[in-house]
């Protein structure tokens, strides 16, 4: 997983509310097991019509929001089934950050887990950076998870991420690599536990 410590980039309005997993990446997306091709997925019954092109109107579509590594995503974002595509989907199309007033709890983990990067923000918050983005595309946010702030401007906006979680990202570690790193302390623990059995026989 890699480190995740800062970013700054252009984001992606997303306003639609109570977007599920199905939405997120389509059912006929999920045979595969890796996380490489995904993007193509990525809302596509939203993003083509019928016939396999290009809809004009989402924002995915639009040629200003190309190359945005952050996705603004309206209330309630991730309902639905749990999948872990639905992040791999995110982040294969080149996000590294969701922000949104809301996310659904089995998808905000699967996507911390997975090292995409989920920050909640008030709904004023969020309106204020759709409003801004929609207006100015080339709006440049910054992401600094260390000190759990976005940053717009002068508009500095903080949220919250669980202490574990938020390291396993800044260290690039999943859960298992967590553990892992925690080898030599495990010994040690283990260690003494059997110093104390000695002692008590």
């Amino acid at each position: 997983m890699n480190k995740f410590t800062t970013l700054t980039a252009t984001a992606c309005p997303l306003r639609a509310e109570n977007v599920d997993t199905d939405q997120i990446i389509p059912a006929r997306y999920l045979t595969t097991v890796t996380r490489t091709g995904l993007g193509k997925g990525l809302f596509a019954d939203w993003r083509v019509d019928a016939n396999g092109q290009p809809r004009p109107d989402f924002p995915l579509n639009q040629p200003q929001y190309a190359g945005a590594a952050i996705l603004l995503a309206g209330r309630n974002f991730g309902c639905g089934s749990s999948r872990e595509h639905a992040p791999w989907a995110i982040m294969d199309a080149g996000f590294a950050v969701v922000i949104s007033s809301y996310f659904a709890d089995i998808f905000y983990n699967n996507s911390l887990k997975n090292g995409l990067l989920l920050a909640v923000l008030t709904p004023a918050a969020l309106s204020e950076l759709f409003d801004r983005v929609e207006e100015r595309p080339s709006t440049l946010i910054r992401i600094d998870l260390p000190a759990q702030t976005v940053t717009v401007g002068n508009h500095v906006y903080v949220f919250e991420i669980d202490p574990y979680r938020k390291l396993c990202l800044v260290e690039g570690l999943d859960d298992l690599s967590y553990l892992l790193h925690q080898e030599t302390n495990i010994a040690t623990y283990e260690q003494q536990g059997s110093a104390l059995l000695d002692d008590e026989e």
